[in-house]
């Protein structure tokens, strides 16, 4: 082999292995969507099919300049489902104007300040003995414990919302999708 092939060789050897480098730091598809590690919580999360709700949630208690402007923000963030499960008319009441407040503290009992990532979390799992306590931005507590390699993420009432989809990286902080409303006491 010549030195021109051995170079091309050494040159494409090393394009595939970029590839495939950032093809693993690439973000998971949420809802259908890419997720961008440089763009916002707000910009990615209104293109998840799996997030209509939340994002409508968002907009009806004023909070999208924040989330989009604000953080570094840790959110779990809740799917469609997990607002249908909820009791009938739950949603729908939440979103009347009327009720900001009371959905500003739902929608804020899911956020923390900072950026916790798996890695983050399991360090501070390993420094409490399997379980390690959250406040959120609403001054409410959450906890999360790590069973076998499923993320639970627990509210002051005790429900448990497994992580679907864990470490989003957004420009402002990290998004974990769950799989319910996590609900203050």
């Amino acid at each position: 082999m010549t030195l021109k092939h051995k170079i091309a060789v050494a040159a494409l050897a090393a394009l595939v292995a970029g590839a495939a480098q950032a093809q693993m730091m690439r973000n998971p598809d949420v809802g259908g969507a890419p997720m961008f590690a440089d763009r916002n919580i707000v910009e990615n999360a209104v293109n998840s099919a799996d997030h209509t709700t939340l994002v409508a949630a968002v907009q009806a208690a004023e909070l999208v300049d924040t989330l989009a402007n604000g953080g570094p923000f840790t959110v779990f963030a809740p799917v469609n489902a997990a607002f249908a499960a909820l009791p009938d008319g739950t949603v729908e009441t939440l979103l009347e104007p009327e009720n900001r407040g009371q959905l500003t503290k739902v929608l804020t009992a899911h956020v923390v300040e900072g950026t916790l990532t798996r890695a983050s979390i399991d360090e501070a799992l390993a420094a409490g003995g399997g379980r390690t306590e959250l406040v959120t931005v609403s001054g409410d507590a959450l906890a999360v414990e790590k069973r076998g390699n499923t993320y639970y993420v627990i509210d002051e009432n005790a429900n448990g919302a497994r992580v679907t989809i864990a470490d989003v990286m957004q420009s402002n902080g990290v998004i974990h999708v769950v799989d319910k409303v996590l609900l203050p006491r």
